[in-house]
């Protein structure tokens, strides 16, 4: 669904735009007439106005919300990662290895201290002490790491779509 390049700039939207996106933020299942109806456009309107906004760039997925613990990954760790060197071999390396680990349920390369941040989620304390010791520890590019463990998650809706976009 996501297209090759994501937009670098924001992309014009209108109104009716960003209620479609607000709606499938708020519920991604929405039924395309029951998203006509909450915009107030026709669903074959709603149809066109999606796909548009999915070629554009703007929408760059569904998702569905999975309980880790349901399926035996009750630890969840965010790491994060100092590399030893700032090469850009080994950066590419390092960013393309992550993401394809089934344990990271997301990565963010940052600046600062930190180049990395890693959400992982695991079946114990001591699958996370491996999981880190097999994939950072033992990383030549790795120089440093801190484990925090994440007690709770709450996602945020995102808010609103700013009215202040370009038209």
């Amino acid at each position: 669904m996501a297209p090759s390049t994501f937009p670098q700039q924001p992309v014009e939207l209108d109104a009716v735009d960003r209620r479609i996106i607000q709606e499938l933020v708020n519920d991604a299942r929405i039924s395309n007439a029951l998203l006509a109806q909450r915009t107030g456009i026709a669903p074959s309107t709603a149809l066109l106005r999606t796909r548009a906004l999915v070629e554009r760039g703007v929408l760059t997925g569904y998702h569905a919300e999975v309980s880790l613990p349901a399926v035996g990954r009750s630890v969840q760790a965010l790491i994060s990662v100092r590399l030893r060197v700032h090469d850009r071999v080994q950066i590419d390396k390092f960013t393309q290895k992550m993401p394809q680990l089934p344990e990271v349920l997301s990565m963010f390369h940052t600046s600062g201290v930190t180049d990395y941040l890693l959400h992982i989620a695991v079946s114990s304390t001591e699958a996370l002490r491996d999981w880190v010791l097999d994939y950072l520890a033992t990383d030549e590019s790795v120089g440093h790491t801190e484990t925090t463990l994440v007690f709770g998650h709450h996602k945020g809706l995102g808010g609103p779509i700013p009215e202040n976009l370009p038209n």
